[in-house]
């Protein structure tokens, strides 16, 4: 599989009981076929059992935004063609054997991510169902078509732009937020492609408590969940531990749950829990958290009961991010390891 120094989106899709089929990068410059776009969104649809189709516009095409010091540019120029035939060939066949270990797996579909992604730290849904995207330390968000596999906006956070280690994204009443492992958030508005926007920054007080590593919004309590990747406090690290954060404010606004890990690790084969990100059912109102380390899923309810606790199917190389669609997609978000960073689109079957 060729990546090109601009672009290196890259299809793979995979229908239930279908032969998978890669579909290759389009240019910046040039507009995705609508032909293919409406293909990979047909494919989607029969794979999840003729759901209601979801219209985008076609005409977006893919788009990389590249940005050099503190200015933002669409880059449109072309990627070079490669005459490296031995490099192709090798790149081919790690891109079919992707495809097949992700059908096996019983994947809907599998999106190569372009390099600016290969850390991909956070995954959230907004509220008429578009996926955003950001990367770890720079402050750039994408906007990721996961239906059709092509990202259609990206813009930047600040003026100059937001440095910082953001290791997770949610979206609570239009307002987008992110999250370091220091608990630090930061909101603001989505932006249009390639604009730059402004934040404001709320220090939640709980750097020292934990690292975090997952953010999502339970519009039940009206409140940000902060997951706990390691924890400092000795006496609390048998649990699994979320912090709630409450956006209207006020003294009581930060609240925790605990989940004993005696619930958890028997499950997954694993003697220690490091959640990489959390997201929320939209149907049940559950709380799903992917492990990284672990290759795991977990479900708890917002009152810490344990619904399941399983490793991921299918091979992933970093499962950092995790999102559930309206209409029961697993979206999981993988970085860049021994394979380019990557979103997989699961059935989400409980």
């Amino acid at each position: 599989m060729m990546f090109a120094r601009t672009v290196r989106a890259v299809a793979v899709i995979l229908a239930v009981g279908m032969a998978a089929s890669a579909c290759r990068p389009a240019s910046a410059n040039s507009k995705l076929d609508t032909a293919e776009l409406t293909k990979r969104q047909a494919r989607i649809e029969q794979a999840l059992g003729g759901g209601q189709p979801v219209v985008r516009d076609s005409s977006l095409g893919l788009v990389d935004t590249v940005v050099t010091g503190d200015s933002v540019a669409l880059d449109t120029t072309a990627p070079p063609d490669s005459s490296d035939d031995g490099k192709k060939k090798k790149d081919k066949k790690q891109d079919d054997t992707a495809e097949v270990t992700a059908a096996r797996a019983g994947a809907i579909a599998k999106w190569v991510l372009p390099r600016e992604l290969d850390e991909i730290s956070g995954i959230a849904l907004t509220s008429d169902g578009r996926l955003l995207a950001h990367g770890d330390e720079r402050g750039q968000i994408s906007e990721i078509d996961y239906r059709r596999g092509v990202i259609v906006k990206q813009f930047v956070i600040g003026q100059p732009t937001l440095r910082a280690d953001l290791e997770g994204i949610t979206v609570a009443h239009g307002t987008v937020f992110v999250v370091t492992s220091k608990g630090i958030l930061y909101e603001f508005r989505e932006g249009v492609n390639g604009s730059r926007v402004n934040y404001i920054t709320s220090d939640t007080q709980l750097g020292k408590a934990c690292e975090f590593e997952g953010l999502a919004y339970d519009a039940a309590i009206n409140s940000l969940l902060l997951a706990c990747k390691t924890i400092d406090d000795k006496t609390a690290r048998d649990h699994m531990r979320i912090y709630r954060w409450k956006l209207e404010g006020g003294r009581e606004r930060i609240s925790r749950l605990d989940v004993p890990l005696s619930k958890i690790l028997p499950s997954i084969g694993a003697k220690e829990l490091h959640p990489a990100d959390i997201a929320v059912d939209p149907n049940t109102g559950n709380y799903v958290i992917v492990a990284s380390i672990e290759e795991a899923l977990v479900e708890i309810t917002p009152a810490g009961e344990v619904v399941f606790a399983r490793k991921l199917v299918g091979e992933h190389n970093q499962p950092e991010s995790v999102a559930i669609t309206k209409d029961n997609i697993l979206i999981i978000g993988d970085e860049a390891g021994r394979r380019p960073a990557a979103i997989t689109l699961y059935p989400w079957q409980r």
